[in-house]
């Protein structure tokens, strides 16, 4: 009777122990399910947070090289708008060049091509950097070719100068602007009283006189057409020059050059005399202009 006495009592302390046991091991599933949860949120925020960062980086890395991009292709516009400007420079001395020399051509009127300003600042996502730098390269190769169309165009047109100012280097050359020879005009180009005749006739050049054996230098490049002696003229010289221009030389003492042999400007052609028709010693000088001649004078600096 004792025994079960005491067992009645004791039962309801074991069942309280158990429950205080039960309810120990949920809180330690709690606890533990608790710290579960929070570790792995942990984990999952400092991924998140390592993911971020690390985009972030890539972001500033990927904004540094579309700054160094964007300051090289700003710089290689900056240099093609300066040889624009040079460009342009150019073709301007190629107008005056040409109102000089009274040459027709060149570009007609309009500015010469535009070019644009550096890249906008603003920031943009990566999609825009692309379009935009796409967009200022395409730009830049569309000024490069016309900057060389540009160069080409300058390139003929220097070459259609050069050749022109060839030309009238030749012409000058070959236009006589020097006195074959020093002294004081004793007869002038046109009418006068013929110091043989005394009548009225026309002298067809200048009566240069000078003293006997003095040299005569041609005026200017050319051929020697004709060394001959005439009666009226004595030694005779013609020097074709082309153009259209023909000197006539009377009265020579001597002639130093041959026939089809050419002659530059300043060579020795022969010697003042007074052969032929003539009262002393002197140099007839004529210039014929297309079969026409001229006064002499118009041709002598």
């Amino acid at each position: 009777m004792k025994k079960s006495y005491y067992t009645l009592l004791l039962i309801p302390e074991k069942q309280s122990s158990i429950r205080k046991i039960k309810l120990s091991g949920m809180l330690l599933k709690m606890l533990v399910g608790f710290v579960t949860a929070a570790f792995l949120t942990f984990c999952y925020c400092s991924y998140d947070y390592l993911r971020v960062k690390g985009d972030a980086g890539e972001l500033a890395e990927l904004k540094h090289i579309t700054l160094v991009q964007k300051e090289q292709i700003d710089l290689l516009a900056a240099k093609i708008a300066d040889f624009s400007k040079k460009m342009a420079d150019i073709r301007e001395f190629d107008q005056k060049i040409r109102v000089m020399t009274n040459i027709e051509g060149g570009r007609p009127g309009g500015q010469f091509l535009g070019m644009g300003g550096p890249a906008p600042t603003e920031s943009m996502v990566e999609s825009q950097i692309a379009e935009t730098e796409k967009a200022l390269i395409h730009q830049i190769h569309t000024n490069m070719d016309q900057l060389l169309e540009e160069a080409n165009y300058q390139e003929d047109s220097f070459k259609e100068l050069l050749e022109f100012l060839r030309q009238q280097k030749s012409v000058l050359a070959s236009t006589p602007s020097i006195w074959p020879v020093m002294g004081w005009v004793t007869s002038e180009f046109g009418y006068r009283i013929s110091p043989f005749t005394g009548k009225r006739e026309f002298h067809r050049g200048i009566d240069i006189a000078a003293k006997m054996g003095e040299e005569i230098l041609a005026p200017a490049n050319g051929y020697i057409a004709s060394a001959s002696y005439q009666p009226d003229m004595g030694n005779m010289l013609l020097i074709d020059h082309g153009n259209g221009i023909v000197t006539c030389y009377g009265h020579l003492a001597k002639i130093s050059v041959k026939r089809g042999s050419t002659v530059k400007r300043g060579e020795i052609i022969g010697a003042v005399g007074s052969s032929g028709r003539s009262t002393g010693p002197h140099l007839h000088y004529g210039i014929k202009v297309n079969g026409v001649y001229v006064n002499p004078k118009k041709y002598l600096f």
